[in-house]
C-alpha cells in the first residue's frame, strides 16, 4: 500500500456503481485472483478517457478484459480499442467477456508477446494504456513513441511496485530485482525523455501519466 489504506477506502467508499455486467466481471476476477486494476486507478482512466476524448486506443495487458471494456464504456462512440494479451488461458475468457459486453466490433484482441505485436502495429494511437509485464516497460517504449501520437495520451501502470521501488535493489527479494531494476530505468526514462512530458502519482500501485510531446 502506497498511500495509507483508510484514505484509499475512504476515497474508494464515494465511488458510483458501475454497469451490472462490469461489476460481475470486476467479482468473477476477484474471485479468480485474476489481477485486474484497482479502484482508484480506474476512477484515474475514467476522468482520463473523458478528458481526452480518444478515437484509437491500445492496451497492453488484457487479461479477463476488465480494463477494455472499462475505457470502452468511457471512450467516445466509434472509438476503437486494440488489446494484446499472450496468456492464453485468460485469451477465451477475455474475449467471451467482450461478447457479453456486445463490444466485439469495438475491442480487437490481439494475441501474442506484446513486444513482438507492438512491432507490427503502426498506429498512430492517442491513448495507451500500459499494463502487461511490468519488467518489459522499459523494452515497450521505443514501439510506443514510435506510434503514439503527438499530444498522446501514455498511462503506465503498476509502475511503484508496492512501494518497493524507492527501495535499494538489495532490500528487495533476489526474484524481483530484474523487474525493480527495469522499472527505475523506465520511470528515469519516462521523466528524463524531452519528448515526454511525465508525472508519476502514487495512485493505486503507481500511475506513471506520459503526454507525446
Amino acid at each position: 500500500m502506497i498511500v495509507d489504506e483508510r484514505m484509499v477506502t475512504f476515497i474508494n467508499s464515494m465511488e458510483l456503481p458501475e454497469d451490472k455486467l462490469l461489476e460481475e466481471i470486476e467479482k468473477e476476477a476477484l474471485d479468480a485472483f485474476v489481477p485486474i486494476i484497482r479502484t482508484e486507478t480506474k476512477s484515474l482512466l475514467k476522468v482520463l478517457l473523458t478528458l481526452k476524448r480518444p478515437m484509437r486506443i491500445l492496451e497492453a495487458g488484457t487479461a479477463i478484459g476488465y480494463s477494455a471494456l472499462v475505457m470502452s464504456a468511457y471512450a467516445p462512440e466509434g472509438s476503437k480499442i486494440t488489446t494484446i494479451e499472450n496468456y492464453e488461458k485468460r485469451i477465451p475468457i477475455a474475449r467471451a467477456n467482450f461478447a457479453r459486453a456486445g463490444k466485439e466490433s469495438n475491442i480487437t484482441l490481439i494475441e501474442g508477446d506484446a513486444l513482438e505485436v507492438m512491432r507490427g502495429l503502426a498506429g498512430p494511437y492517442d491513448f495507451i494504456f500500459m499494463d502487461a509485464a511490468k519488467g518489459q516497460y522499459i523494452h515497450y517504449l521505443p514501439e510506443v513513441m514510435r506510434f503514439l501520437a503527438p499530444g498522446g495520451l501514455l498511462i503506465s501502470d503498476n509502475v511503484l511496485q508496492d512501494g518497493d521501488v524507492i527501495n535499494s535493489r538489495f532490500a528487495v527479494e533476489r526474484r524481483n530485482r530484474t523487474i525493480h531494476s527495469r522499472m527505475r530505468e523506465y520511470l528515469f526514462e519516462l521523466k528524463h525523455r524531452k519528448d515526454l512530458e511525465t508525472t508519476i502519482l502514487p495512485v493505486g500501485d503507481g500511475v506513471a501519466l506520459s503526454v507525446k510531446r
